[in-house]
């Protein structure tokens, strides 16, 4: 059973001051989830949790991550200005891009963060916009195939564009070495929303073993492995939830029988998750405004696919609560729906709910990643706030709602664009 973190009178209190839509985050929920990360992996002393920007690129939330100890992923220049707007610094900055252009590698090494590089082709190409490497980089690794656990098929990575070979990441710690880079991690992302405890120690495992092969057959300092993400969480409410510890108790396990042996005991370990780390702890608000019975019964809401696309990019289940109706009985069918010109903006098909009146507020969770930082502007509609439930119970609006000047603004200087200012300073245009 999933519970909103959210009453209707919270909510309707919220909404008095900040209309639907809107993406809010409980800021208890994810610090206490990032303290259980890092006590997961206290037993190695160099961890660090570098959580993914692209997941939930506010500077608020990335200051509380931060404090609590957590570096971040980038994988472009905005990202790492971000971080670097917040205060991260050198080693808190894992780079991990594909395809990247030559000024992003050189904002990176002036930041001082751990270049990842996503193929070998892209280390020749990173020293001649760099001059010389840095000292410490990355690479990542992509084993290919499909990757298995006992409870089934997890991912492809055969089919990813991301990552090295084997034979690839062999000769780029060769090549890395004698262009001067003294030392060297291991980063490798196999499966995707993983809602298994096995995920995470089966990739170390395997990129333990490697560590070992690499570092017996090129004499290379490996610093650091990174498990990079691929955690999930149980967006159906009849799924159980990973237990981190446990996680983290299995990637000890392996190390101990794997890199201890064989004298690399000193080795880091890094993660990157941005799912797992704060997906549980957003949701969607948004309120029933239209009802349509025809072929099938629908709710229209205020929000729609571009202030949360995964639904209609992927088909993903996101759960619903209706505020106020959590104890009543769901035996109504419902397709929830926004108002795009596009037949798969909906937010739930023939979802069993309670009966939903016009003026509900349905809360749809685990929105906190992958959430607002996928929003986009199609049909002209304007991304919604992202609000912070602080732990105290006040709230503070951390990205106000766009305005239409907001989508107009990159017209400047054509000459309909003071005709647009003027529409909208009029209030012709709301």
């Amino acid at each position: 059973m999933k519970k909103a973190f959210l009453s209707r009178e919270q909510a309707e209190s919220i909404c008095a001051q900040y209309p639907t839509p809107f993406h809010i985050y409980d800021e208890a929920g994810f610090v206490a989830n990032a303290r259980a990360v890092l006590q997961a992996f206290a037993w190695n002393k160099g961890f660090r949790e570098y959580f993914a920007v692209k997941a939930t690129p506010n500077p608020a939330i990335l200051s509380l991550l931060l404090r609590e100890g957590c570096g971040f992923d980038c994988s472009s220049m905005t990202e790492l200005m971000l971080a670097k707007a917040v205060g991260a610094k050198a080693e808190q900055i894992m780079f991990s891009s594909n395809d990247t252009p030559a000024e992003e590698f050189v904002y990176c090494r002036d930041m001082g963060g751990i270049i990842n590089f996503d193929d070998i082709t892209l280390i020749d190409y990173a020293e001649e916009a760099l001059g010389s490497l840095p000292e410490t980089v990355s690479c990542r690794y992509n084993p290919g195939g499909v990757f298995k656990l006992s409870n089934g098929i997890m991912d492809n990575p055969g089919d990813a564009k991301y990552g090295m070979t084997r034979d690839h990441l062999f000769e780029a710690f060769r090549m890395l070495q004698a262009k001067g880079v003294k030392h060297l991690g291991i980063h490798a992302f196999l499966a995707s929303n993983t809602v298994t405890n096995d995920y995470y120690p089966e990739l170390a495992a395997q990129l333990f073993q490697l560590a070992v092969e690499l570092s017996k057959e090129t004499g290379a300092d490996i610093r650091f492995i990174n498990l990079s993400g691929g955690v999930g969480i149980p967006y159906r409410p009849e799924e159980t939830a990973n237990d981190i510890a446990v996680i983290g108790a299995g990637v000890r396990e392996r190390f101990e029988q794997i890199m201890v042996p064989a004298g690399l005991s000193d080795v880091a370990i890094y993660t990157e998750m941005g799912r797992f780390m704060l997906a549980p702890y957003g949701a969607l608000v948004t309120r029933a405004i239209h009802e349509k019975h025809i072929y099938k019964e629908y709710i229209g809401v205020d929000a729609c696919a571009v202030n949360l696309m995964r639904p209609a990019m992927y088909g993903s289940y996101h759960h619903i609560t209706v505020l106020g109706k959590e104890t009543a009985p769901a035996d109504h069918s419902y397709d929830v729906v926004g108002s795009l010109c596009e037949n798969n903006d909906k937010f739930a098909i023939d979802r069993a709910l309670p009966e939903i009146g016009m003026g509900d507020l349905l809360f749809i969770h685990d929105t906190g990643a992958h959430g607002f930082s996928m929003g986009y502007n199609y049909n002209g509609k304007l991304r919604s706030a992202e609000l912070l439930l602080h732990q105290d119970g006040s709230v503070e609006q951390i990205r106000r709602a766009e305005q239409p000047m907001d989508y107009f603004a990159t017209l400047d200087g054509l000459p309909v664009y003071e005709t647009l200012r003027q529409l909208v300073a009029s209030r012709e245009i709301t």
